[in-house]
């Protein structure tokens, strides 16, 4: 009899407590949202703290500072770094701050709490990137305004064109004879450029066109403009092959640096959350 009165009120309290348990959300918002706008303030300060310490090491002069490798090593290992701080800073807020679970498996206890580390590095992600993107459009629109009045449209359009170095050595001539039709003939060779370079090489007409063009416009003879298409299409596509490979290599070192975040923030909000669990109320 006197075990079954002890056993009583127990059971009665933890049956009412469990049901309180089945009703309530297993995610605590407010600490995922404190321990993302954690992550995404540190990753800003220390965004800006590398972007200053990289500005500070090159030269925009050549053979002056560090190269151009360096640089993106050390961005590489800084970002990296970034990643880890801020993701174990934000991760280990949101599984501390997390509301204390009773009558709940230690393995789900731990499930929660690396649940709760990813989705703060998540919202953090998402925070992150649209005020990156808000920033850039602000600066991409600041810098296209017409702020110039004597600048055309045409030649703002072209100072944006990749293509528009290689297209303007095509008709490279005296500086002493200056060509004012140089201008239309580069707005067209540029687009038979861009056609060539997306679909791997010149169309015979095309090719043929381009040589009467660029020989029309300086006075060369045939047969070096179309060694100077030729030459300068080259190096055009090994423009563009390095951009590739340098945008390929830079997105796969982002992915392993995030990647990286998630489970630090995951791993730092178990940690977090079993110091919450050790706390003693009084």
């Amino acid at each position: 009899m006197e075990q079954v009165l002890t056993e009583k009120p127990f059971n009665s309290y933890s049956s009412h407590f469990e049901r309180n348990e089945a009703h309530s959300s297993g995610v605590s918002w407010s600490a995922v949202i404190a321990g993302a706008f954690a992550t995404a303030a540190l990753s800003l300060i220390l965004l800006a703290l590398g972007t200053g310490l990289g500005l500070s090491s090159v030269s925009p002069y050549s053979g002056s500072g560090i190269s151009a490798s360096t640089v993106g090593k050390s961005a590489i290992i800084w970002l990296i770094v970034m990643e880890i701080l801020s993701s174990a800073m934000g991760g280990y807020l949101a599984g501390r701050l997390r509301t204390k679970w009773a009558s709940i498996h230690n393995d789900e206890v731990y499930f929660r709490d690396t649940a709760h580390g990813f989705l703060a590095w998540a919202t953090a992600f998402v925070i992150t990137v649209a005020f990156l993107a808000t920033a850039a459009t602000t600066m991409i629109g600041s810098g296209s305004s017409p702020t110039n009045p004597t600048k055309s449209g045409q030649s703002r359009a072209e100072g944006l064109d990749p293509n528009a170095y290689f297209v303007d050595t095509l008709f490279r001539m005296d500086a002493s004879k200056p060509d004012a039709t140089n201008a239309a003939a580069s707005v067209e060779a540029g687009a038979i450029f861009a056609h060539a370079l997306a679909q791997g090489d010149f169309t015979t007409a095309d090719k043929s066109y381009l040589d009467q063009l660029v020989s029309a416009r300086t006075g060369l003879p045939q047969t070096e403009a179309d060694k100077r298409v030729s030459d300068v299409f080259s190096n055009a596509q090994q423009s563009v092959e390095a951009a590739r490979k340098a945008t390929a290599h830079t997105l796969l070192w982002i992915f392993l640096a995030l990647l990286i975040g998630a489970f630090c923030a995951s791993f730092s909000a178990t940690i977090g959350g079993r110091q919450r669990d050790n706390v003693v109320t009084v």
